[in-house]
């Protein structure tokens, strides 16, 4: 019994111990850490499968919240049910509590420094860049057919040019996969009769 304890002990330390490291050295948030996460996760820690990983991006997107907690939730619950979901939040999220605070009482004595204002603008860029190679790799990962081309393609035009929230998109997304899963099913069904 010890020995199980020590064990989920240690394993908790470990998902709040990574995901406060993500947390503390991944400026930009959201999007950014993706593929920080997913290095941990999938590749470091071998928490998750690739598959797993897209399926904890799917859901922590779909719901409400921001993506990096749901999917930190989503990391430590696998894991270590709801006091492994805990330690993986807490943990992802404690850095930019504490950094939030600092950097406000910072910025209230700094005002407009244009040192500031200029590293503002740099980092601004460089998280494009980071949520460019995670959309890049998830892309990989996932449009391997023309289906999810066409999805992907729609999402985009239907969020980006036509200003469609993204909740609509993905339950249409939903929808359609749905739709199409059945439609192949009763292809398949067909051809082996």
């Amino acid at each position: 019994m010890k020995e199980s304890r020590k064990k989920a002990l240690k394993e908790h330390g470990s998902l709040f111990w990574e995901f406060f490291k993500i947390g503390l050295f991944t400026i930009g948030g959201g999007m950014a850490m993706l593929p920080l996460i997913q290095k941990v996760a999938v590749e470091d820690k071998k928490w998750l499968e690739e598959d797993d990983m897209v399926d904890c991006l799917a859901v922590s997107q779909a719901l409400p919240g921001v993506i990096v907690i749901n999917s930190a939730t989503y990391i430590g619950k696998r894991r270590q049910g709801l006091t492994g979901s805990l330690a993986a939040s807490l943990g992802v999220i404690l850095p930019s509590f504490l950094i939030i605070i600092l950097v406000v009482t910072l910025l209230g004595s700094i005002g407009e420094n244009s040192y500031v204002t200029g590293a503002f603008t740099g980092v601004k860029a460089a998280v494009c860049g980071l949520v460019l190679v995670s959309a890049c790799k998830l892309g990989k990962q996932i449009l391997k057919g023309p289906f999810q081309w066409t999805m992907a393609i729609l999402a985009f035009a239907a969020i980006g040019i036509f200003r469609i929230t993204a909740l609509w998109a993905i339950l249409a997304g939903a929808a359609a996969g749905i739709v199409y899963l059945q439609i192949r099913s009763k292809k398949a069904g067909k051809e082996k009769q």
